[in-house]
């Protein structure tokens, strides 16, 4: 099933794909010179496990870069995740090298070799609604605040780094039973059932094409999704069907934040909200209101003030 959402006219690709990348380095270059002819914007991350990023751009452009990654022998078979943008939700075109292409800090484990069992969208439910399975959130707790699985355990990470050392402390508890984890697009969750396989489960399962997946192909009636789901993009998240959903983003803490926090003690447009409003010296605040003060006189004057862009520009 396409979602309708995808007749708009940005498109937006979350993919990834774990792979032996042993130039990946050469690869960086010809990348980005191929986004740029194309205007298309985001983030693609490359290191010798493989490859993963979201990039938005026309369809055209879009499928035009699809096919051309395809191409390459070891990243034939990518995994892709389409949705859509009314407007372009990336300020620029980013191609990084680096050591993992998700950080988990644990270089013995090979996903690509030892990953978990995958399980399509549309047999999710079953899994997760079998009381003999537990079902782990692998995403961080920003993430996990506006949206998860009913009945979901949700480790309450500050970063992936630190999902081998909640795994750890929760071992006895977990060894034995049948474990079923999922993350955004299935990038995390792939590589945490490596890292469970590697300290002796063989009983786990990933949520294929992650949550992205789900909430294009089930419908929301047969859902067992609560809430929204946080997307690393200016939309900042998307529901079913990928429509982009409610939540916006602190300017000044990245916390995705609903329309009740808007309301909230302590919050202040670009500046401050409920989950960093005392944590934040006045310097800081300062400095985030000058910002916002560049971001409004940006928009009065029809201009573009890059959110991330220093205000001494």
């Amino acid at each position: 099933m396409v979602s309708s959402s995808l007749e708009q006219p940005i498109r937006v690709a979350a993919l990834y794909r774990f792979a032996a990348l042993d130039d990946h380095a050469a690869l960086r270059a010809p990348l980005a010179a191929f986004c740029h002819e194309r205007s298309i914007r985001g983030t693609l991350l490359l290191a010798t496990e493989g490859i993963n990023g979201t990039v938005a751009g026309t369809p055209h452009a879009i499928d035009a870069l699809i096919a051309h990654l395809d191409a390459i022998p070891a990243l034939a078979g990518l995994d892709v995740k389409y949705s859509a943008a009314a407007t372009m939700p990336f300020h620029r075109m980013k191609v990084r090298l680096k050591k993992e292409i998700v950080t988990m800090g644990v270089p013995e484990i090979d996903p690509a070799l030892h990953a978990g069992t995958y399980v399509d969208a549309a047999d999710w439910n079953a899994l997760i609604a079998d009381p003999d399975t537990v079902v782990i959130d692998t995403r961080n707790g920003y993430e996990t605040a506006i949206g998860t699985f009913a009945g979901a355990e949700a480790p309450k990470t500050d970063s992936f780094r630190d999902f081998p050392a909640w795994a750890e402390n929760n071992l006895d508890r977990l060894k034995g039973r049948k474990l079923a984890m999922f993350c955004t697009g299935g990038i995390r969750c792939e590589k945490a059932t490596a890292f469970m396989k590697l300290k002796g489960i063989d009983d786990v399962y990933h949520l294929k094409g992650g949550i992205l997946k789900y909430l294009e192909h089930v419908p929301a009636d047969e859902s067992l999704w609560q809430g929204e789901c946080f997307v690393f993009d200016e939309r900042v998240s998307v529901r079913h069907g990928l429509t982009a959903g409610e939540a916006s983003l602190c300017r000044a803490c990245r916390h995705p934040l609903m329309p009740d926090d808007l309301a909230a003690p302590g919050y202040r447009e670009g500046v401050s909200c409920p989950h960093c409003a005392e944590t934040r010296s006045e310097a800081d605040r300062a400095r985030y209101a000058e910002r916002q003060r560049q971001v409004e006189l940006a928009e009065k004057h029809g201009t573009a003030f890059p959110i991330g862009a220093s205000v001494t520009r």
